[in-house]
């Protein structure tokens, strides 16, 4: 706890190791979603965003998201809790609660990202009773208030690399940002990309294979009365084949 605070409180991003997902689920869910990116755009179209509706999950494409009103040049796919008609939340139609939308291939993409929504999800809590405890509040105290149903969605996003047939975007992957939740958990492949705002300039966030990279939001800024950073961050597109991240965003009950 006192490790992951001085973290929190001096740069707002730190890398996790020693987490319990393995390095071989976390190869498995890169693999099927490149599958899924590979494909042709009218096939993923079939799970456009627009399909979601309030759950705002499906597919989006190169150039469909902007940052600072430019648009990023990245593919992704939006993902959150597996909520089938029957959830009260889902019944009394409360935005980004609901069911996931799937492709039909790979088939194999569905297992895995269920499988690391809740694995990542549980690390995400765990974290949080670190940081609670950091901040001077019993471990469960997240748990026990604006976390007891925290919303969660989880994004895979594909940066197509300079040789791809895409739309004109800006010159970023993302344009510099800082995420709005409590805290998010990153995975991303080996192509690197991705830089973090400190007080002496940009510095990479260099990738290392089986970790994760977790960054704070505002509202964890904000919670914490300014002690906890939400670092400004951004990701440089490819210089050749293809980037990969998966984060997942653990926000405050609606």
């Amino acid at each position: 706890a006192r490790a992951i605070d001085a973290a929190c409180a001096g740069h707002g991003f730190f890398t996790v190791v020693g987490h319990g997902i393995a390095p071989e689920r976390l190869d498995a869910l890169d693999r099927e979603a490149r599958a899924f990116f590979a494909l042709p755009r009218e096939e993923k179209a079939e799970i456009a965003l627009v399909r979601g509706g309030r759950a705002w999950r499906g597919w989006f494409g190169v150039g469909d998201e902007l940052t600072d009103g430019v648009p990023d040049r990245k593919e992704g796919l939006y993902f959150g809790t597996e909520l089938g008609p029957d959830d009260a939340r889902v019944a009394a139609g409360v935005p980004l609660h609901g069911a996931n939308l799937f492709p039909r291939r790979p088939v194999g993409l569905r297992a895995e990202v269920l499988a690391h929504l809740t694995a990542a999800t549980d690390l995400a809590r765990r974290l949080l009773r670190a940081m609670a405890v950091g901040l001077g509040h019993p471990a469960g105290w997240f748990d026990e208030t604006i976390c007891a149903d925290p919303v969660v969605l989880f994004r895979i996003f594909h940066y197509p690399g300079p040789d791809a047939d895409e739309p004109a975007t800006g010159p970023w992957g993302v344009a510099e940002h800082t995420d709005y939740g409590l805290l998010t958990l990153l995975h991303q492949d080996t192509s690197g990309g991705l830089e973090v705002r400190g007080p002496h300039g940009w510095a990479e966030v260099a990738p290392e294979r089986g970790a994760l990279v977790c960054n704070l939001g505002d509202m964890l800024s904000a919670i914490s009365g300014g002690r906890y950073r939400s670092t400004p961050h951004r990701v440089h597109p490819p210089t050749a084949g293809g980037r990969l991240s998966a984060p997942l965003f653990l926000d405050p009950s609606w």
